[in-house]
């Protein structure tokens, strides 16, 4: 059976978010209505709301509901930053939502800077103070809790503390971190953070900005006013409720799943390093500063594109964590941003496990290793 290793990009739907999702699509009604299937509709979002607040650390009224993460780190960051327009200030190697919405708002004048992170992709606190220090029109600030490609866990309170500090509100994408390790809206001292479904076991199509209060915030969308009036469209009480219940799910299992999770990745890592010996784990070592589930690896002389296609075909999914664009694939910025040459940066390889996956998806990729030889015997000519 094909091994599915890439739930860093979307991982399985659970059960109970499937069965929760089939019972509620079958309802009717407008949440905005005020009739009575209007407002059953209305009643089963406002559950899926307070259930999905209680998982996440935060009041209800503190969930905005977005169509998925991507939208939810464009509210905060092009919205934040609307809201106040000063500097926009972010690491290197963040998510392309972030990175191209802080090219859009530099387009309407922002000034972007970019701050340096070290060889784990880890944003040091005091770089944060110090660059705030200079910055006393800066507006907000963004960073990521966890790095979607190689894993770093970042020190998210003292990054939000930094930021308090200088007055500046800052926003926590926290999309692979939250449901795989201990995220808490209300404990980490965030003005906004986004979270998303689809990487906790939930269905496509729907996310959350968190956003407190007195979170500066312009909305994006404008029609109906939902949402706090921060996010017009009807949404969907059947994507809410399904998001709801894979919360509930992944945040009771996360201590558990943290050591089930970490063992599958550290057998495959060590036959991975052992079949491959020219390549490098990138990001923090395994541990408390890394996702439990994440592999990040680079191949001296390989090509990462070539790697996935061979395991693909030997029927194990993974990923390069480099982005396709137009049909030209670029070198992944977060690598580049950790200060890797180019030539190290294409051979990445990324595989990451999830709440589905078992040891069979370890024996599949070890098994699947041996057909990426010709192209390390390609690259080792060619070097």
């Amino acid at each position: 059976m094909p091994a599915y290793l890439d739930h860093a990009a979307g991982t399985t739907l659970r059960p109970a978010a499937a069965a929760a999702l089939a019972d509620a699509l079958g309802a009717v009604g407008n949440p905005s209505s005020v009739h009575r299937h209007g407002q059953a509709a209305r009643a089963l979002l406002e559950e899926a709301r307070e259930r999905l607040a209680a998982a996440a650390g935060c009041d209800p009224v503190e969930v905005l509901f977005t169509s998925g993460g991507t939208e939810a780190v464009n509210l905060a960051v092009v919205g934040g930053w609307r809201a106040r327009r000063g500097a926009l200030l972010l690491p290197g190697g963040e998510h392309a939502a972030t990175v191209e919405a802080a090219e859009a708002v530099a387009r309407e004048g922002a000034r972007v800077v970019q701050l340096p992170v070290d060889a784990d992709a880890r944003l040091d606190p005091g770089v944060l103070a110090g660059a705030l220090a200079g910055e006393p029109d800066a507006s907000l600030v963004t960073v990521l809790s966890a790095n979607n490609e190689v894993g770093t866990r970042n020190d998210v309170p003292a990054l939000t503390a930094a930021a308090r500090a200088a007055g500046v509100p800052i926003h926590v994408d926290a999309v692979a971190a939250f449901g795989s390790v201990p995220t808490r809206f209300d404990d980490s001292g965030a003005d906004l953070m986004s979270v998303s479904a689809v990487k906790i076991g939930g269905p496509a199509g729907i996310g959350a900005l968190l956003a407190n209060r007195t979170a500066p915030l312009t909305p994006l969308l404008h029609g109906g006013g939902q949402e706090r009036g921060m996010r017009s469209g009807t949404p969907s009480a059947a994507l809410a409720i399904a998001f709801a219940v894979a919360a509930e799910e992944a945040v009771a299992a996360i201590a558990a799943e943290a050591g089930r999770l970490t063992a599958l990745r550290d057998r495959a890592l060590a036959g991975l390093l052992a079949a491959l010996p020219d390549a490098t784990l990138r990001g923090a070592p395994p541990g408390e500063g890394r996702l439990p589930g994440s592999i990040h690896v680079t191949v001296r002389g390989a090509d990462g594109e070539s790697l996935l296609l061979l395991l693909d075909s030997a029927g194990v999914s993974v990923s390069t964590g480099s982005a396709c664009l137009a049909g030209v694939t670029r070198l992944s910025p977060v690598l580049l941003a950790m200060g890797l040459t180019e030539e190290e940066a294409r051979g990445a390889l990324r595989i990451t496990f999830g709440h589905s996956s078992t040891d069979a998806d370890v024996d599949a990729l070890l098994a699947a290793l041996p057909s990426l030889a010709p192209a390390l015997r390609k690259g080792r000519q060619a070097r």
